[in-house]
């Protein structure tokens, strides 16, 4: 126990003494995940609203298909990612892998399905709602969709918490493609998983109280921004 305590007292003199390598990790960290938020929101946001709105011969199996990459394993995506960028891969001549682009793209991988069937059923009640009033109006369905990502931005900007929160939780996918490199691919989740193992709980223990602190605000985010959605809708 007295070795827990220091550990932790120590954990806490990292953050309050802001320690560098402690900042750099954590702001590798969002800079990753945030970069890969925005390529899974510009490719998951207007894919789920098509699926919303359009009927297509396979539509069901698209769905399908994004609901069961919902629950992609990390290592999977990390292996595929891997293969993709190595050097005998089609993206091998880019040099990417071991880099902070190869660790973006492999949590855009992992968190565009999730944002794309959530989105779809957030906007397919919209487009029940709003379908036959937009059609009154001769409105195609290529300019539906804008309208019903704006009506549904509140819920949407859930959505898109939701994936950031899974993509800063990474840890599988990021450790292969990364490489867990010091000061260049060391994020939050790959540095606790290392600092554990070799014992440096202080370091491991604080950037878990980060970790969990970015969790928490996400939540509470999405929770505020849900009674932002239904006060504006009443």
């Amino acid at each position: 126990m007295g070795d827990l305590g220091s550990a932790f007292h120590a954990a806490l003199g990292l953050l309050a003494g802001a320690d560098p390598a402690l900042l750099g990790v954590v702001a590798l960290s969002l800079k990753v995940s945030l970069a890969a938020l925005l390529v899974a929101a510009l490719v998951g946001l207007p894919l789920g609203a098509l699926l919303a709105v359009a009927r297509f011969r396979g539509r069901g199996a698209v769905i399908v298909a994004l609901n069961a990459l919902m629950g992609l394993p990390p290592v999977l995506c990390g292996l595929l990612v891997y293969l993709l960028l190595s050097r005998s891969g089609p993206l091998g001549p880019l040099g990417l892998l071991f880099t902070p682009s190869a660790m973006v793209i492999a949590q855009a991988v992992l968190i565009t399905p999730i944002i794309a069937a959530l989105a779809r059923q957030v906007l397919e009640g919209l487009w029940e709602e709003y379908a036959e009033q937009l059609r009154s109006f001769r409105i195609s369905t290529a300019r539906a969709i804008p309208t019903l990502l704006w009506d549904g931005r509140f819920a949407l900007l859930t959505v898109l918490l939701a994936g950031f929160g899974r993509a800063a939780a990474e840890v599988g996918a990021v450790m292969i493609v990364g490489g867990n490199i010091e000061g260049f691919t060391r994020v939050m989740t790959t540095a606790i998983a290392l600092e554990t193992s070799k014992g440096d709980l202080p370091l491991a223990l604080a950037l878990g109280m980060v970790l969990m602190t970015i969790v928490l605000g996400v939540n509470a985010l999405a929770q505020g921004l849900r009674g932002a959605a239904a006060r504006w809708a009443g």
